[in-house]
């Protein structure tokens, strides 16, 4: 059995969603794809794909078996044209993952710019708030925002984003600006995010980073979503706290205006990570090395109210 062609076959396969759509691509027989899977998952003793006459799923053994495979052929492919004395192209399919509004405001732009730079890479970006795990879900590159908690990760620093508490200037004068932390159990506020940080903000203490106090709001309105907090501060409802790059926007306009800036917590760091197994494929080192810097720049562009204030630590994952 050759295991590089039948790698081939089974990333193929699974990347067309199913074996006949594999065999055009590779302009190999049907019979034969079904055959070179089976050998290797009889030469693996596990099976890689639950197959059926409508789709194929990765077992959990196939996932991570076709994540290796890809990064194997990469490498090979990387390496014959090395010697070959070719220039070698990135090329092949990149999944990344980012927050949903970060994503859309700063990553989606950067990868559209990466598209036309690389033609031959194809992007699969998914935007999330949830955590993402970059080997079970077969993720190349994350942004991350907040303390990374897997120490498996390499990690490519871009900059740091904090929580900010802003209101609509004209609720701001009727209602009063806050003076302090404390000063928010009178005022309306609008919540999203989880159950946990509905009703309880956290801030520094006494205007210091090194100590932790914890604010009882009181809720008028609870939204599902940053963007939809911002809408309903923008229209007055109250006052809302969101990340400085969710804000941004609104805030540069005059439309939101940040208060209780001496209280803030420790800015949030924001990286790029990758799984960093073996040799890293030509490929992700494009993106990491196209990415990185762009991003840098967006976020050192952000309006001088919503730069990081703070030495960069890492704070809370988002």
């Amino acid at each position: 059995m050759d295991r590089l062609e039948a790698m081939s076959v089974l990333v193929a396969a699974v990347e067309t969603g199913s074996l006949s759509a594999a065999g055009r691509k590779l302009g190999m027989p049907l019979p034969t794809v079904s055959r070179k899977l089976s050998e290797l998952e009889a030469h693996l003793h596990t099976r890689l794909l639950n197959r059926t006459t409508r789709s194929l799923t990765l077992t959990d053994s196939g996932s991570a078996y076709v994540e290796a495979s890809r990064r194997i052929l990469d490498e090979v492919g990387n390496a014959e044209r090395s010697a070959a004395g070719e220039y070698s192209e990135p090329r092949g399919h990149l999944a990344v993952t980012a927050p949903i509004v970060f994503g859309r405001l700063h990553v989606l732009p950067v990868v559209a710019e990466f598209l036309a730079k690389f033609p031959q890479i194809d992007v699969r970006l998914r935007l999330s708030d949830r955590y993402v795990h970059l080997i079970d879900e077969q993720v190349d590159v994350a942004i991350r925002i907040g303390q990374l908690s897997d120490s498996g990760l390499v990690a490519t620093r871009v900059g740091a984003v904090r929580y900010v508490i802003c209101a609509n200037p004209g609720y701001l004068e009727k209602h009063g600006a806050p003076k302090t932390p404390a000063d928010l159990s009178t005022r309306d506020c609008i919540t999203f995010d989880d159950a946990a940080t509905a009703t309880v903000w956290t801030f520094a203490a006494r205007g210091g980073r090194k100590m932790v106090q914890s604010v009882q709001i009181r809720s008028r309105l609870s939204v599902n979503n940053a963007e939809a907090a911002i809408d309903a501060a923008i229209a007055g409802v109250g006052i809302t706290r969101v990340l400085s790059y969710q804000a941004a926007e609104a805030v540069s306009r005059g439309r939101l205006k940040i208060v209780l800036g001496a209280f803030e917590n420790e800015p949030l760091p924001v990286n790029l990570v990758h799984a960093g197994q073996g040799l890293l494929p030509l490929k992700i080192r494009a993106l990491l090395e196209f990415a990185a810097p762009q991003i840098r720049r967006r976020l050192a562009a952000l309006p001088t109210a919503l730069q990081s204030r703070a030495p960069d630590k890492p704070g809370r994952t988002r």
